[in-house]
């Protein structure tokens, strides 16, 4: 404890605690407090007791970005950069990811490459490989470097019409390889890949996003753009476009700030805001006309576990304020009412910004029907 508390005094909170050698992120926490770290760090020295514990500093607000190739005696021979729409934080297998990525810094871009490189050559790879990057402004750093396929690895492949898979299997086995032409990343249409969840299955199961990986499946849809491949993605996992009344809660306040824009879009596009008591002070004092909803634990009216059960809201925005699940809060009944209820429920800001976007400049309609091969 002496040591974690003199790095922490260094890094300060939020870190990471993670075991070794688990798989998909168990017993994998974000711990914001003295409190969460001491109950974590017993969690994770349980869970791997004959290896070290990990801890690192956790970095807020970084994008996450993946790097999926195939190298050949250290020399990369064909890559994907693909981009997470959630910040880090967020499991790989749970995010959403663009590719090719729609708001990376084309510095950003360079520098992930040249480390690449780098690391390739230094390994002497032959076959895949994947790295995921966090990137916050153009800092650059590495989360790890893993020698094998990632889930992103089908998905990029997809999209380039290139399979990553042959190349690396012709590789191993010492056949000639062709690098693929420059051009072939040029791409005039955006692949997005969402996950589905089956939190519905899982009862009390609290549905937030986190470290450790929580989804069954994932979709992957192209489109003209980012917007008409998000939305198709997200419909493709189950999410329904809202009709009409949407209950926000959003978090803390820099998340609060950024659901403010799509907040806006809502209203104008006619869409009826509920919120709870923080978001409605925030959503008025910005001058966006809502109705203010209480929690489960709150005297008045409406509430919000009532307007739920009475299919008075068509989706709900919950982001929680902690970074780790697990206390039975307002924030959780909510959550949880509306996965049993079956109303469509997403819990990170970044997300559900993008996804209001979408619905709310592009029709259903006007999303093209298209196979693969048209593309």
């Amino acid at each position: 404890m002496e040591d974690i508390n003199e790095f922490i005094g260094r890094v300060g909170f939020p870190v990471l605690v993670r075991p070794s050698y688990v798989l998909s992120g168990a017993a994998m926490n974000v711990c914001s407090n003295e409190e969460e770290l001491e109950r974590f760090l017993q969690l994770a020295a349980n869970v791997s007791k004959k290896h070290p514990v990990v801890v690192s500093r956790f970095l807020q607000h970084a994008k996450e970005v993946e790097m999926d190739a195939v190298a050949r005696d250290g020399e990369i021979i064909a890559y994907a950069i693909s981009e997470h729409i959630e910040f880090a934080g967020v499991h790989s297998g749970d995010a959403t990811i663009q590719f090719p990525p729609q708001k990376l810094y084309v510095e950003t871009a360079r520098r992930i490459k040249k480390i690449s490189k780098k690391i390739a050559a230094e390994l002497h790879i032959s076959g895949p490989f994947n790295i995921q990057f966090l990137a916050r402004e153009n800092d650059i750093k590495v989360i790890e470097c893993n020698l094998r396929a990632s889930r992103s690895f089908p998905f990029v492949s997809k999209v380039l019409k290139i399979n990553l898979i042959d190349l690396a299997t012709r590789i191993m086995l010492g056949l000639p390889v062709e690098k693929p032409a420059k051009s072939l990343f040029d791409l005039d249409y955006v692949g997005v890949k969402a996950s589905q969840f089956s939190f519905s299955r899982l009862q009390k199961a609290d549905p937030v996003l986190g470290v450790d990986m929580a989804s069954t499946g994932e979709v992957g849809c192209l489109g003209e753009d980012a917007r008409s491949a998000l939305l198709k993605s997200m419909i493709a996992v189950g999410h329904k476009i809202p009709a009409k009344n949407i209950l926000l809660s959003t978090g803390d306040g820099k998340r609060k700030a950024e659901m403010l824009e799509a907040s806006k879009i809502l209203v104008e596009h006619g869409y009826r805001l509920f919120a709870t008591d923080g978001t409605s002070r925030y959503l008025t004092e910005n001058g966006i006309e809502n109705t203010r909803v209480y929690w489960p634990t709150e005297e008045g009216q409406p509430q919000a576990l009532d307007m739920l059960h009475n299919r008075e809201l068509d989706m709900v925005v919950n982001i929680p304020k902690n970074l780790t699940a697990g206390e039975l809060t307002n924030g959780y009944k909510i959550r949880r009412a509306a996965i049993d209820l079956n109303i469509p429920l997403i819990t990170n800001a970044r997300l559900a910004s993008a996804f209001i976007y979408a619905f709310c400049t592009l029709g259903v309609e006007q999303l093209d029907i298209k196979s693969w091969e048209e593309y």
